[in-house]
């Protein structure tokens, strides 16, 4: 092993250069299909195995949430209520998630909560206002895009694996840069290639499964810019993904040889 990465034994040295990361998990009782309260757990444990530190606020239903000490924002996915009900209690808080945004604040949305940083979404017939946070929309389409999905993107370099299943297909507007494109899967919308979306510190994505436990750089990316914009310095200390990696390479590799099924 390179003497620079850091083992997990390393996280007994604790918060030793002071640097800490402050994030607000919203609505987890809501927002937990296929496990997305297990993205908070990789971002928690990839900075305490540094050395750094994390403050992790859960917002809950009777909750108002503020950004104003927040260095990063995650919205996992959930049903079409669950999501309805999100979405009218964050459009009470909207211009203050939008002000944290064009701050540069780190925003990480999964399927749902990807949806919902939209114009507009579709449920059913019916179309509903979405909190204008990126120039995306989402339209209903049949049939749903389900099974497992690969993505080459910018912000990591491994392709990102995971699982994806909506029926929504989102159309990003001009100017706003997909996550990246899909090698094996379905994506934004089942033909144009693309999955995701990236805008200022905004990541938007459909790849459930949960997203960062085989995707540590995606990880990474999300708690470097948290750092970049609170501190001036984004540096993270490599870390020993032996284990993560290889779950991701054996991922993408049933997928590109056939071994796995996509609907």
């Amino acid at each position: 092993m390179p003497s620079a990465e850091v083992t997990r034994a390393d996280a007994t040295r604790g918060a030793s250069s002071g640097r800490r990361v402050r994030i607000a998990h919203l609505y987890p009782e809501l927002l937990n299909l296929y496990g997305d309260s297990g993205n908070i757990l990789v971002l928690r444990k990839r900075l305490e195995w540094r050395g750094l530190g994390a403050d992790v606020m859960e917002v809950h239903v009777d909750d108002t949430p503020s950004f104003s000490n927040v260095d990063l924002v995650f919205i996992g996915g959930g049903t079409d209520r669950e999501q309805r009900i999100v979405c009218e209690k964050l459009l009470g808080v909207r211009n203050e998630l939008a002000a944290f945004v064009e701050d540069g604040g780190v925003l990480a949305a999964v399927c749902g909560g990807y949806q919902l940083l939209g114009e507009s979404y579709a449920m059913g017939d019916e179309k509903l206002p979405g909190l204008s946070l990126v120039d995306l929309r989402t339209e209903r389409g049949t049939p749903r895009l389900i099974g497992n999905v690969a993505v080459k993107s910018r912000i990591c370099p491994h392709v990102i694996v995971g699982y994806e299943n909506h029926g929504g297909r989102t159309y990003l507007g001009d100017g706003v840069e997909p996550l990246g494109r899909v090698a094996y899967g379905n994506g934004n919308d089942g033909t144009s290639g693309f999955e995701g979306c990236l805008y200022k510190n905004v990541v938007g994505t459909y790849v459930h499964g949960p997203l960062l436990p085989k995707n540590p750089g995606v990880a990474d990316y999300l708690l470097s810019r948290a750092l970049e914009r609170r501190y001036g310095d984004g540096s993270l200390e490599p870390l020993d993904d032996t284990e993560e990696l290889a779950a991701n390479q054996a991922m993408y590799d049933r997928m590109m040889s056939g071994d796995i099924e996509t609907q």
